[in-house]
């Protein structure tokens, strides 16, 4: 079953994220079963989306990426929001 997590990160610039994003990209694989991502600046940080096949292969990413994450000095804040989805479609994928 799909899930949504929803990330606040107060404290995090978007350079940060850039940082972090670039040397996760250059991982194969590591983002095997993510459907959407969603990055939006806000006034006090950052907010992510995410759209995941399951939640054990979102488990399975963040396990890989807060070492990264917490190397680059980002801190281990709260957890973020896990929701099952009802449905989702892509627009022109035919679903």
């Amino acid at each position: 079953m799909a899930i949504l997590v929803h990330a606040v990160l107060d404290g995090i610039s978007t350079d940060q994220y850039d940082t972090l994003n670039a040397k996760l990209q250059a991982m194969p694989g590591l983002f095997d079963g993510c459907i959407s991502h969603a990055c939006v600046a806000t006034d006090s940080g950052l907010e992510i989306f995410d759209l995941w096949e399951t939640e054990e292969k979102m488990k399975a990413f963040a396990d890989r990426m807060m070492p990264i994450a917490i190397d680059l000095g980002w801190p281990e804040g709260p957890q973020p929001r896990v929701v099952s989805v009802h449905n989702y479609w892509i627009p022109g994928s035919g679903g």
